[in-house]
């Protein structure tokens, strides 16, 4: 079994920073695509930004110019660094993780349970 786990969430006035870390445990043999998306209200989820085990990252339109996507391979562990933050960046940001896992080595995608993110003067 697999969990995903996000933090770094929470409230920020426009123009401000945050950074969400999600961090995978379980019976994982190996961690592949990393990434980060999210929901507004009413809206489907959308592609923030994705990274490889390599290192490579891959940004949707949302996460291009003012967030940076990160990993700790080590750690398991994915980070999203948000600057410049918008009003119309007020969503749920997902932690999403192409996992294979313990024992039959078998490939699946994760999903953590999701952190609010609310940009509001």
């Amino acid at each position: 079994q697999v969990q995903l786990v996000e933090s770094g969430g929470g409230f920020v006035q426009p123009g401000g920073s945050l950074r969400l870390s999600c961090v995978a445990s379980g019976n994982i043999f190996s961690i592949y695509e990393m990434g980060w998306y999210r929901q507004a209200p009413g809206n489907q989820r959308e592609l923030v930004a994705t990274i490889r085990e390599s290192g490579v990252a891959t940004y949707g339109d949302s996460g291009k110019g003012r967030f940076t996507i990160s990993r700790d391979n080590a750690k398991n562990t994915v980070y999203l660094q948000m600057d410049r933050l918008k009003p119309e960046d007020t969503a749920v940001f997902y932690c999403g993780a192409e996992i294979a896992t313990l024992p039959d080595i078998s490939v699946s995608k994760y999903w953590g349970q999701g952190t609010q993110v609310t940009v509001s003067s």
